[in-house]
């Protein structure tokens, strides 16, 4: 499925830097049941975002347990899934996208895999920040908190914040002002403004009048590649095909 998104998206003429998940999902063969009326998200699924020729793939590093429609989902990532991950990324020539919830995502795997080799500078982390109702151990957003992440990030990274629901707005504007990167769209947030519908391209047309607002310019895809350090050398990607 990826693969066939990533051609079709090529195939438009679009140069925009595709980044595939490895995170997983909460429906159908994404998720196998437990014992004791619980679910986990399928770590052979998760996987194989790696192999579809995106140029980077979100590497969640963590253990979280999530609250979905009445199921309890265990996202199981120990250290050395983490690894199994990293390497593959790097051996695919793939840039990670570390998905951290918390100050520990950041102090624990993501930095002990960084400081393993598996990432280059610069390091791209994005701070995921209000999905604690849902995701356990994972922080509300607020300015204070999301300056105590910034504050634990390594040394060597640049960061982007995804707000979710409520907090995307408020949350796009803190990163810019911090420094970083924002993230909009509708995984994350579905309303405009409070009871309107929003789509994706309200939610990026607004954060880039937020953007040229407070004086900055939105980066082209090619900058967008040279802020990364895009393309990562490892194994040349996969070409785009279809099936």
């Amino acid at each position: 499925m990826y693969r066939d998104i990533n051609t079709r998206i090529r195939a438009g003429g679009s140069d925009i830097v595709i980044n595939n998940s490895t995170g997983g999902g909460v429906h159908g063969d994404m998720v196998k049941p437990l014992a004791g009326d619980r679910w986990e998200i399928a770590w052979e699924e998760r996987i194989k975002g790696m192999d579809a020729g995106a140029e980077m793939c979100t590497l969640d590093a963590t253990t979280l347990n999530l609250s979905f429609e009445g199921k309890q989902i265990l996202m199981d990532t120990p250290l050395t899934r983490g690894r199994e991950l990293a390497a593959g990324m790097k051996a695919r020539g793939i840039k990670p996208e570390w998905e951290v919830f918390s100050p520990t995502h950041i102090l624990q795997d993501t930095t002990t895999l960084i400081e393993e080799g598996w990432d280059d500078e610069p390091y791209f982390i994005n701070l995921v920040m209000n999905v604690h109702r849902n995701f356990q151990n994972a922080m509300p957003y607020s300015p204070r908190n999301l300056q105590m992440m910034v504050d634990t990030l390594p040394k060597g990274a640049i960061f982007g914040v995804s707000g979710i629901g409520m907090s995307q707005l408020e949350a796009n504007v803190a990163a810019l002002l911090l420094g970083g990167h924002a993230r909009v769209g509708l995984e994350d947030n579905l309303y405009f403004r409070h009871g309107e519908l929003a789509t994706n391209v309200q939610l990026t047309e607004r954060i880039v009048r937020v953007i040229r607002e407070l004086d900055m310019e939105v980066a082209t895809p090619a900058e967008a590649r040279q802020m990364m350090g895009l393309p990562r050398v490892g194994t040349p990607r996969p070409e785009f095909a279809p099936g």
